[in-house]
């Protein structure tokens, strides 16, 4: 199977798994490749939930488009699931996402949702987090200190750039982003408090205090459930 076969694949069997849910709830759906997949196969059952909340404006466009009711996040006090994919996911359902720029949202509603479903294929699945560059939402006039902070640690900061236009990047919040190279995370959770402590750091792509509750992952032979215990 090529990559967006794969990809098709997982989403498929998350909308199956998001389908079990009783009529009338909510689901919280996150952002990329994997994730519109999610979203466009997921359309046509679009009447099973009162609403869905988007970590990105991207996502939130894809799914008007597609005829779902869009909520704010300040509108819904419950959400059972948040379905999202990952740059990296090691096995202990720990994550590096972020490479779409929107991980202070996914952050934010992976958070409020009981329950995290984690769909990637397995060129995802790592050992040891850290080949994928750690991303970083950063305020932009504390880069210079916030990369000298990153140095200390053993990373490497670069601004994340818009293609040849010598522009940063910006995400949906105004913020900046910092992709972080060079560093082997081995103690994740411990690593995630350290750069959250760091003054101008919105937030950290190190999704491990919070970590994936049930990996879907695709391969040549199928989809495979993997469930992670907190």
């Amino acid at each position: 199977m090529n990559p967006e076969e794969l990809k098709r694949l997982v989403a498929q069997a998350a909308c199956d798994e998001v389908l079990k849910l009783p009529p009338g709830q909510c689901l919280g759906i996150g952002t990329g490749s994997t994730a519109n997949w999610f979203i466009d196969l997921l359309a046509p059952h679009q009447g099973h939930f009162a609403g869905v909340v988007s970590s990105s404006m991207a996502s939130t466009q894809r799914l008007i488009q597609r005829g779902f009711y869009v909520l704010d996040t300040n509108q819904v006090t419950d959400l059972p699931v948040y379905v999202d994919g990952a740059d990296e996911i090691n096995p202990a359902g720990h994550m590096i996402k972020g490479g779409g720029g929107a991980l202070t949202r996914e952050k934010i509603i992976s958070a409020m949702a009981k329950r995290f479903i984690c769909i990637c294929d397995a060129s995802k699945q790592v050992a040891v987090l850290g080949q994928f560059p750690l991303p970083l939402e950063i305020i932009p006039l504390a880069q210079p200190y916030v990369m000298r902070s990153i140095t200390t640690l053993g990373g490497e900061g670069h601004l994340r750039m818009v293609g040849t236009t010598g522009q940063p990047f910006i995400t949906d919040n105004g913020g900046w982003i910092l992709d972080v190279r060079g560093l082997s995370i081995t103690q994740p959770v411990q690593l995630e408090s350290k750069i959250n402590q760091i003054p101008g750091v919105v937030s950290v792509g190190l999704f491990a205090q919070r970590k994936a509750d049930l990996l879907l992952v695709s391969n040549a032979t199928g989809v495979e459930a993997v469930a992670h215990t907190q």
